[in-house]
């Protein structure tokens, strides 16, 4: 994407990269397509994964569903609830058969959450290791990712709870762009 300066009163033309995700791709070909007849640079183009739906990866997530994703604004208590009574899991049917054959972490949604919230990815290829040998059980994993995920957004709320009306108005005010 190119971002102009001539609303503030300059006359640069600024590339910036715009992530998004693998569905907006058909869109970002019509825009490579048609930017250098407007004589203007192609797009870049970093697409990201998707958090996949907690029922697992062939659902959708969807806000309207309640249960299909961990919102921003959940308490504690109703993480705990969604990912222990909705995560998919990569478990077997049986204490005894997941210790014998451990887990399936390419279908299990706790560990491609982690893969997302994990800060360490030493720890990550730990957690891996011990769910597919059976050292980890489902519920240990819900676990780490129940403690994980509540701090990350606790600490976004946190953050979220210092925007002001007065901060919310600098922020969208128009305001020069010094390059």
């Amino acid at each position: 994407a190119v971002v102009s300066t001539q609303s503030t009163g300059g006359d640069k033309k600024i590339i910036c990269c715009v992530p998004c995700a693998i569905d907006q791709d058909p869109y970002f070909r019509i825009t490579r397509d048609v930017a250098p007849r407007l004589h203007l640079p192609k797009p870049v183009l970093l697409h990201s994964t998707f958090l996949p739906a907690l029922q697992g990866a062939q659902t959708k997530m969807s806000s309207s569903d309640g249960v299909s994703t961990i919102e921003m604004c959940d308490t504690p208590k109703k993480i705990k609830t969604k990912i222990n009574k909705h995560a998919f899991s990569g478990g077997k049917t049986s204490v005894e058969e997941h210790r014998e054959h451990g887990g399936d972490t390419s279908v299990d949604v706790s560990y491609h959450y982690l893969r997302f919230f994990e800060p360490s990815d030493e720890r990550l290829a730990q957690i891996k290791e011990q769910y597919e040998s059976g050292v980890l059980l489902t519920g240990e994993l819900k676990k780490l990712l129940i403690d994980n995920i509540t701090e990350y957004v606790k600490e976004f709320q946190e953050r979220r709870a210092m925007v002001t009306p007065d901060v919310l108005e600098k922020f969208m005010s128009r305001h020069p762009m010094d390059l």
